[in-house]
């Protein structure tokens, strides 16, 4: 993310789109379905988006990761468009944001995402490999002006007026080698790459069989999820992070964040939380047009004049849901 100060002395953020240089291909499984999946990157024009191009039901079916797409899943963050899915979307999402791709056409040959590693490391390599272009448009951030809370009980999520873009994130569990971790994320590429991205998925092994018997975790293995026994990790290489639980709850708020259509500009605080309390706050954001403005190089007076903002974003596309089109 670029910062420009200009005379007044506030801050502008000013950044091109990206998208990648080529395209490129990875092949793994999926996490619960545990079939076999091929994952193409491909590049897109500006304000297109992060678009899931689902194959092998016969015609290709585009979903846009998008909120208004969002659909009911077990354990994971899954999109739907006319009954078609593509689940299991989380890690790609959060290599996508983390790495501030903005406009990318991803297919996929099966209803999952490949789980990989566990982690959104190797979609981080892929997308390096591929190589990352700049395009002709500026992108345009959500820049929270009041805050906006949602809760479950004691589980909470609220993102508040910042001057920059900050995860804070606490969990806590009831066992020997979590308890309660807390980690600051300072969003940046470099950040991403070297504290967030290669924080694995995790589960307990009491659970595996109940999630077995609900038809999950099918693609599971030590080799993609730490497991846990009562006491220990069943994985011979251990932790990557001694915090790598924390961490890897974070990677998995990033990806959810991407369906809020463009990156935001505040300091967001998760107590607990998932991925139902990610979306439902994406959700939350969204209707609360009170709440934020828009910024971008085009309409730099917004940072200061919400109406600006409004007025500006009033004049661009809209999707359901008030879901922002790119710009």
């Amino acid at each position: 993310m670029c910062i420009a100060t200009i005379s007044s002395g506030r801050e502008l953020f000013v950044r091109k789109q990206l998208t990648i240089a080529r395209p490129i291909e990875c092949s793994g499984v999926g996490l619960h379905s545990g079939q076999p999946v091929t994952l193409t990157l491909r590049p897109a024009p500006p304000g297109t988006g992060i678009v899931f191009i689902r194959h092998g039901e016969g015609k290709p079916v585009s979903l846009k990761a998008s909120i208004a797409n969002l659909m009911p899943s077990e354990l994971c963050t899954a999109i739907h468009v006319n009954g078609t899915s593509v689940r299991t979307v989380e890690h790609m999402l959060a290599a996508l944001v983390g790495l501030e791709i903005d406009n990318v056409y991803v297919d996929v040959d099966a209803p999952e995402v490949p789980v990989m590693d566990g982690s959104a490391g190797p979609f981080v390599r892929l997308i390096r490999e591929a190589g990352i272009a700049p395009q002709e448009r500026s992108r345009s951030f959500i820049k929270i002006v009041e805050p906006i809370e949602v809760t479950d009980g004691d589980r909470r999520v609220v993102i508040q007026p910042s001057a920059g873009s900050r995860i804070t994130y606490s969990i806590e569990y009831d066992h020997p080698l979590i308890k309660k971790q807390t980690f600051v994320y300072d969003c940046s590429v470099t950040a991403f790459e070297q504290e967030i991205a290669e924080a694995r998925t995790f589960g307990f092994l009491s659970e595996v069989e109940d999630l077995w018997a609900r038809g999950l975790g099918k693609g599971g293995s030590l080799e993609n999820t730490i497991v846990l026994s009562e006491r220990n990790i069943l994985n011979k290489t251990g932790l990557r992070f001694q915090d790598e639980f924390v961490r890897h709850k974070i990677l998995d708020l990033i990806g959810d964040l991407a369906l809020l259509g463009m990156p935001f500009i505040g300091h967001l605080i998760a107590d607990r939380s998932g991925h139902a309390l990610h979306t439902k706050l994406v959700e939350t954001v969204l209707g609360r047009t009170d709440s934020w403005i828009l910024v971008n190089v085009d309409h730099s007076s917004a940072a200061t004049n919400p109406q600006v903002a409004h007025q500006a974003f009033e004049g661009s596309p809209r999707l359901p849901l008030s879901v922002p089109s790119a710009i």
